[in-house]
């Protein structure tokens, strides 16, 4: 097929991330709404609804509303960790790659990436003990945390499996470490999975969960774990900057965010049906488990160059192009951008 040039100036197709999501008109009418209080002074009441609700949903004694996902992870490790203590993570993790380096400069871990020799994402438990290793002179590394990660972003929205979770958890805890969950993503881990979202959270310390994805809420997170962990995860919270005053109205839009989490069944078929276009078109893209499409090319910034030309934006996640379905992603945009790919230049890209 010949190269329609006109594909640029179309609407722009976008699967650059599912945070891309905006708040549909009866969500801004619930935020509208909302009932509010400072948050700082007193307590928000819908933060409140929002919280109880969140760690009745997550399994987890207690919950903590935040800005943002990078802030609830940091408020964990800040609160897990003492200065100079090692932690181990998934390679890739958010924790490590995605979040300018806190864990290490403001929470003042030390982070050890663990290799994926059980799956994408995935450490094996014997791979997690030898990492951990014994005690040695006071002068060596003090391991003291497992920051897990489910979905794994960057192994194309992976799993785990609550079976491997749980022996995780259980090879950490024989270790002596405390385990983290950045559950970013725990919603879609749970429809992929068909379990409830507290059946990912099963014996962790604390567990972080974001609202402004795929749900569509326009801001907010939580993280989780027990009553005396919140009541210092908030004092952390207040140092970061993050007491907000009348947060009642985002907490609205995250509470109705709750309510949909089944629908992300929708944006997980819609990225199976993109991986399997992409691969009848000749493209190098595995099977996904949720709603991201990691897509390996020969030249990314080449192929993000094209895909932008075409009126189709993506980013670059791992060394390949990573595309993110959602709810503001319809199938007819799935459709026209297998249409649009298959009517470019890629046959001279070595794709």
């Amino acid at each position: 097929m010949t190269f329609d040039a006109t594909v640029s100036a179309r609407r722009p197709l976008d699967f650059r991330s599912d945070t891309l999501t905006r708040p549909d008109e009866h969500m801004r009418s619930v935020m509208a709404k909302a009932e509010v209080g400072d948050n700082v002074i007193d307590v928000d009441p819908t933060i409140r609804r929002l919280e109880e609700r969140a760690a009745d949903v997550l399994g987890m004694p207690a919950a903590l509303w935040t800005p943002s996902g990078t802030m609830a992870n940091l408020i964990a490790l800040s609160t897990h960790l003492r200065r100079g203590d090692r932690f181990l993570a998934p390679r890739g993790a958010h924790v490590l790659v995605n979040e300018l380096g806190s864990a290490a400069w403001l929470a003042g871990g030390m982070p050890d990436p663990l290799e994926h020799d059980a799956g994408p994402g995935r450490p094996t438990p014997q791979t997690l003990r030898a990492a951990v290793g014994g005690s040695g002179p006071y002068y060596t590394l003090r391991t003291t945390l497992l920051s897990l990660e489910n979905t794994h972003n960057a192994s194309g929205g992976a799993v785990i499996p609550p079976e491997e979770h749980d022996q995780l958890v259980a090879t950490a805890h024989e270790a002596g470490l405390r385990v983290h969950l950045d559950g970013a993503r725990i919603w879609n881990a749970a429809v992929a999975l068909g379990v409830p979202p507290a059946t990912l959270t099963a014996g962790v310390d604390s567990v972080s969960a974001c609202f402004s994805k795929g749900l569509g809420a326009p801001v907010g997170s939580v993280v989780a774990g027990s009553e005396e962990f919140v009541e210092q995860a908030r004092r952390m919270r207040q140092m970061l900057g993050g007491g907000v005053r009348q947060g009642g109205i985002l907490a609205a839009a995250c509470l109705l965010a709750l309510d949909r989490i089944d629908d992300l069944a929708a944006d997980h078929a819609k990225a199976a049906r993109l991986a399997a276009g992409l691969r009848e078109r000749g493209w190098d893209v595995t099977e996904p488990r949720t709603n991201i499409v990691l897509a390996g090319v020969a030249d990314v910034a080449a192929t993000l160059e094209t895909l932008r030309g075409l009126g189709i934006l993506t980013l670059p996640m791992a060394g390949k192009v990573r595309f993110v379905l959602h709810r503001d992603v319809t199938e007819d945009d799935v459709t026209e951008a297998l249409r649009r790919i298959e009517s470019g230049p890629f046959d001279k890209m070595g794709q």
